[in-house]
């Protein structure tokens, strides 16, 4: 499994419109996002507009693959497109995932694999 944190930015004037969007987000997007292998799939925006976002997936690969080809996602896009000025196609396939430096649960596993706690 792979953890996926990613950002991009969203025009600070239109933060509002962003949100309600996500509130009520299209069933065939949500199912096109289910069937690409995206799971634990959460966005959070900050006030000036930056989006951080987060999902885990087997193969990001194949992931973004099946959204370039889901008619579903080439929608939703569309119509999200005017909310990302900065960006010169679909946000979905503009990702740039950030590098993962740390991660708890692995840290305390393999501290555990080395030195069992009595």
């Amino acid at each position: 499994m792979q953890r996926v944190c990613f950002q991009l930015q969203v025009d600070p004037t239109r933060l509002d419109e962003y949100a309600t969007r996500h509130a009520a987000v299209w069933p065939d997007m949500l199912e096109a996002i289910a069937a690409s292998g995206r799971r634990n799939y959460s966005l959070f925006l900050q006030q000036d507009g930056l989006l951080i976002g987060y999902f885990e997936v087997d193969d990001l690969e194949a992931s973004q693959r099946f959204l370039a080809e889901s008619p579903a996602a080439a929608r939703w896009e569309a119509e999200m497109s005017e909310l990302f000025p900065a960006l010169e196609g679909r946000a979905d396939q503009e990702l740039r995932p950030l590098h993962e430096i740390f991660h708890l649960e692995d840290q305390l596993e393999s501290r555990q694999d080395r030195n069992p706690l009595p």
